[in-house]
């Protein structure tokens, strides 16, 4: 019999197999798994899915240009960072391959150097705003919009509680022409998020939300893809992404009214 929990515990299962759970989650997604048939199910299908994937795709290894300036910046630290290590080691098997040896316990600057590293030989810029945008869009899909509907803001909000290890804010902006429909429980990059949904006339509004390690506001930055926009800033301590196909005017003053709100 499928329980409260199972929306996120699906989230949970796609991220095990991208190795990107914490020690905590993979507790979580044990005890869930041990009293949910519909879950373990779940987790069957996606096994297969994978092992026919890996079966049947070609499988193209990173350049070794990659791998020897990774391995050269590694070499070169001599601080300890631990903290870092079992992102980065899951970071590595997952350019090389588990044929690769480990290096050896590595510090900030190591991990500050793969960084580096990442971004002079990868792809530049866009890769949780292209994760937020391809959430929308499966959202957008009959029956995935919305884990609750209520346009009550004191009944979205507490809906949260007990699913997430954080409060989001929510903002009614009904009169504003933003009314809210509803939330959801979203996973990117390694953890859940609170998801809010507004609509704009025949659009929807996604609000993503979840807390920030910065304390500083950062003011609203702007951005655009296949014709969805997008609007990221920090607030009170929160992270905060909007998207929407809403034109980009739209979108910025949906922004300015929900800053703005109480």
């Amino acid at each position: 019999m499928p329980t409260d929990d199972c929306s996120r515990i699906e989230f949970l299962l796609q991220a095990d197999f991208d190795g990107e759970l914490a020690p905590g989650e993979t507790a979580a997604l044990a005890a869930h798994l041990a009293q949910c048939l519909e879950c373990r199910q779940k987790q069957a299908a996606l096994t297969q899915l994978s092992a026919r994937l890996r079966a049947e795709l070609p499988y193209y290894g990173a350049p070794d240009r990659l791998r020897q300036a990774i391995e050269a910046r590694v070499a070169s630290s001599t601080q300890h960072a631990p903290s870092r290590v079992a992102g980065l080691r899951r970071l590595w098997m997952r350019l090389f391959g588990r044929r690769v040896r480990w290096p050896l316990p590595f510090g900030a600057g190591a991990a500050l150097a793969v960084a580096i590293v990442l971004l002079a030989v990868l792809p530049r810029g866009g890769e949780l705003a292209g994760s937020v945008i391809a959430s929308h869009i499966r959202a957008l899909q009959p029956g995935h919009l919305m884990d609750v509907v209520s346009t009550d803001q004191h009944t979205v909000k507490p809906w949260f509680d007990g699913r997430l290890d954080y409060s989001p804010p929510v903002k009614d902006l009904a009169a504003q022409g933003f009314p809210l429909l509803g939330g959801r429980l979203d996973y990117l990059h390694g953890r859940p998020v609170a998801v809010l949904v507004y609509r704009r006339a025949k659009h929807i509004i996604d609000l993503y939300a979840w807390p920030t390690a910065t304390a500083i506001d950062l003011r609203a930055s702007t951005g655009e893809r296949n014709g969805y926009n997008t609007v990221r800033w920090t607030q009170d301590g929160m992270t905060f992404w909007a998207v929407s196909d809403v034109n980009a005017a739209e979108l910025g003053e949906f922004v300015e009214r929900w800053r703005a709100a109480q």
